[in-house]
């Protein structure tokens, strides 16, 4: 049995060639994703290990206890730094800062993004050098005049040693000559973003920074890690701890570790929904080869074997496909890892280097991926091999799927889908993910019963191509589990990308009716990575002639009659001109001195109404205040919490600074206003002025590129469909020789063979798109609901052009899934196909 299991392999080659792609691009994602994040993790780890050269232990703050003295005084000082300096067993102790600092380039551009722009400082040890930067042009900053850049940002921007640079920390704009160029193994700049350094005065200065994030002690030589930390305990202030080298090492690759386990989990979902389009296609190949050998099996039942061996001979094929598959894929996975690097490299994210890290591991998931799902697939077409019953042998026809297996099939996927349909409408999230799951398995269950009616209605789109369309309408049906299989592979793709377009769609219109109801103000000025800004930016912007009215956003943290939430301290004089709030009571003018506007939600939960008074406690200082209410409104996404007037908060805050400011033109919103505003804020780099519009566009820019990226991840999903239709198309073709011979025979030309599959491959995509689709929409429309819940402004909306683009590129998948088949068709021998049994 097994001679003959690798005879049949090696006698239907071309035949399982789509099942062996199929097979091969799913373990080349997964072995891919495993290459790439153990890669990519032991890289980083090796590159940040090398940033804790010089921590033997390190200092660090525990945060401010309960009273406001220990809160208020700093801990981590030069005086702490002196005292570490001079402990025994230590070398040396450097005291470290580090901020969100803009930097210009040369058009004026923030470098490094919003996220990864760094300053730091320079503290000099006894050798007049700070060991943490390795300079390979110039020179240490040395006065507040100097700044140095990392060799990466050097070269990305062009400049160099000696030029001047604009950059800025909490919104005034500073200039600097270029004293040096370094080298670093700081995580941030190997991901992509900057690094500049001040000398140490003005670093502290310019982060606003009244004491040292860290204090790092390197140990003397012959004096251990423990024994410096031992000594360095006896002089830590109230509030301090201490962390050996090691330790932060650990806890930073526990971290890497984290980071690469959840991007390998995110692409493993997508590499997974591969493998499961792959597994329609195994099992209907096997199916169909199966069917295709029907007389053979019989003849091995009729000659002694048993249902075991038959079954044996079908799983001993699927493991030769299997493995040589997985071999296959896992050479591919490899070139998938290098492509994911080069890929990110080229969007700036700059990957540590490192060697390609092949884990033991990752070989042996691929290769029991490959095999095992190869296996599963190819089970159930073997136990009905092994039901052939031996008189099958005196008879050429192939068995057909019997009535009552297909009405026992539709009532299990029946039960499945409502089994499902009611997990959906539970409240948590879970339950819903897995609910979706469950319908997506009872309607793939149910394709045979659906595919009927949606070919039936196909005929009035077929009768302009006369016999050729009756023909390929009755091709698509005759085999209802072959078509519902095909076509489900293309579903799942399609019903995963429908789902996610609809509810980005949705969420990017509720954003912008959001923006547009809450908004009243022109422009919204803010810190690039959304810290605070000084008041210095609000006192700006009021010189400038066009400006109508502004208001700062300034942000505190309390308790409001018990309940935690964000304070915003406004202009009540202008507040109600810039900010549309839906008030279910009271006014925007009643707020004043000593009043606040509270949400529904807080109003409801303490059972407030306007008029009442409720106490507020301030987080930073404990102190109470009384608030009367002042107005009720409907929280959303972009406004929610407590405003009150800023007289409120100031005295609360320990620096006065503001998360925004909103700003009214006198002409509305325009190009000559904007650079009004830009101009008046000394083009800052850090600073980001944006209009209504570009608030939107901002979360929806980012909601689009998640489903960018979603769509480029589900296009293997769809490629590996695509082989399932060839494949499909060109066994059936295999299959329908005579009935292809005799067509040929009595006047079909090879433009008329050629057309009907090709029409068969277009029905079978359409109907897996159109299912896809419908099933999406639904998906859709049952996630929106509980989005709904909790955005007020959400609806769900169709993206009829998108949805337009799906079917039509299912249509192209149909005709370019069968041109191999077609022509394989078209060139057959009308007499031999005739021949052929």
């Amino acid at each position: 049995m097994f001679r003959t299991a690798l005879r049949n392999v090696l006698a239907h080659k071309a035949r399982l060639l789509m099942t062996v792609l199929a097979v091969m691009l799913g373990v080349a994602f997964v072995s891919g994703t495993l290459v790439f994040t153990d890669t990519f993790g032991n890289a980083y780890k090796n590159k940040s290990a090398k940033s804790f050269d010089h921590v033997s232990v390190a200092i660090q703050s525990d945060g401010g206890s309960s009273d406001d003295e220990s809160k208020q005084k700093p801990k981590l000082t030069d005086s702490l730094l002196k005292k570490a300096q001079g402990l025994p067993g230590a070398d040396s102790a450097i005291g470290s800062v580090s901020g969100f600092t803009a930097l210009a380039d040369k058009d004026g551009k923030l470098v490094g993004g919003e996220w990864g722009t760094t300053g730091t400082n320079y503290y000099p040890g006894k050798d007049g050098k700070d060991p943490r930067y390795d300079f390979v042009r110039g020179g240490a900053p040395k006065s507040a005049g100097d700044i140095a850049l990392d060799s990466r940002t050097a070269e990305r921007t062009g400049y160099k040693v000696g030029d001047t640079v604009r950059y800025s920390t909490d919104g005034p704009v500073r200039t600097a000559k270029i004293s040096g160029v370094f080298d670093t193994d700081d995580g941030s700049v190997v991901a992509g973003g900057s690094l500049a350094v001040l000398d140490n005065a003005t670093a502290l200065k310019a982060l606003n920074k009244t004491e040292y994030d860290e204090i790092d002690v390197k140990a003397a030589a012959g004096t251990s890690e423990s024994a410096l930390n031992a000594s360095v305990e006896k002089i830590l202030p109230k509030d301090t701890s201490t962390m050996t080298g090691g330790e932060l090492k650990t806890d930073q690759d526990d971290m890497i570790e984290q980071q690469t386990s959840s991007m390998s989990q995110v692409l493993l979902i997508f590499a997974g929904i591969a493998l499961f389009v792959g597994i329609f296609i195994i099992a209907n190949t096997f199916t169909m080869l199966v069917a295709q050998r029907t007389k053979e099996l019989a003849l091995m039942r009729a000659v002694g074997a048993s249902r075991r061996q038959v079954t044996r001979s079908v799983l001993i094929e699927a493991f030769v496909v299997g493995l040589i598959a997985a071999v296959a894929g896992f050479g591919l996975g490899i070139g998938v890892s290098l492509g994911l690097q080069a890929l990110m490299n080229s969007g700036g994210a700059s990957l540590p280097d490192g060697p390609l890290v092949i884990a033991p591991t990752t070989i042996v998931v691929a290769l029991l991926i490959g095999v095992v799902v190869t296996m599963l697939a190819a089970w159930l077409p073997g136990r009905r091999a092994a039901k052939i019953p031996p008189v099958a042998a005196m008879n050429s026809v192939h068995a057909t799927p019997t009535m009552r297996g297909l009405v026992v099939r539709n009532t299990i996927g029946s039960l499945i889908v409502a089994l499902g349909t009611v997990m959906l409408f539970m409240e948590d999230n879970y339950v819903m993910a897995g609910g979706a799951g469950i319908v997506l398995v009872g309607v793939i269950v149910l394709t045979p019963l659906l595919s009927r009616p949606f070919i039936a209605a196909s005929a009035p789109l077929l009768k302009p191509f006369g016999v050729t369309g009756k023909l390929s309408r009755l091709n698509s049906v005759r085999n209802p589990r072959r078509t519902a299989s095909t076509a489900a592979a293309l579903m799942i793709g399609l019903t995963l990308i429908t789902a996610m377009t609809v509810v980005a769609t949705s969420m990017g219109s509720a954003i912008n009716k959001m923006a547009a109801g809450s908004m009243k103000a022109d422009y919204s000025v803010s810190m690039a990575n959304f810290e605070p800004l000084t008041p210095e930016v609000r006192q700006k912007l009021d010189k400038i002639p066009d400006v109508e009215s502004t208001t700062p956003l300034r942000t505190a943290y309390g308790e409001a009659d018990g309940s935690y939430t964000n304070v915003n301290g406004v202009d009540p004089k202008t507040f109600g001109d810039l900010v549309g709030l839906d008030l279910t009571s009271g006014s925007v003018a009643g707020l004043k001195d000593g009043t606040a506007l509270i949400d529904t939600d807080t109003a409801k939960d303490k059972g407030l109404t306007t008029g009442d008074t409720f106490p507020l406690k301030f987080e930073d200082d404990d102190k109470t205040v009384k608030l009367k209410v002042a107005g009720v409104y409907e929280r959303n996404e972009m406004l929610s919490g407590l405003f009150t007037p800023t007289s409120v908060v100031d005295p609360h805050v320990t620096k006065v600074l503001d998360k925004q400011v909103l700003v009214k033109m006198a002409g509305g919103a325009s190009d000559r206003a904007e650079d009004a505003i830009v101009k008046a804020l000394g083009d800052n780099p850090a600073i980001t002025i944006q209009d209504k519009d570009a608030i939107s566009n901002a979360v929806a820019g980012g909601i689009n590129m998640i489903l960018n990226m979603l769509y480029g991840l589900l296009a293997m999903a769809i490629l590996i469909a695509v082989l399932g239709v060839i494949n499909t198309l060109a066994m059936s073709v295999f299959e329908r020789k005579h009935e292809i011979g005799m067509l040929r025979a009595i006047g079909l030309d090879r433009a008329k063979v050629k057309q009907m599959v090709r029409l068969e491959a277009v029905i079978i995509s359409l109907f897996g798109a159109v299912l896809g689709i419908v099933l999406g929409l639904f998906m859709g429309w049952v996630v929106g609901g509980s989005i709904a819940e909790k955005v007020a402004t959400y609806s769900m909306e169709i993206p009829v052009a998108r949805i337009a683009i799906f079917l039509a590129v299912a249509a192209v998948v149909g005709v370019l899934a069968a041109v191999w088949p077609a022509r394989s068709a078209a060139r057959l021998n009308p007499l031999m196909a005739i021949k052929a049994e």
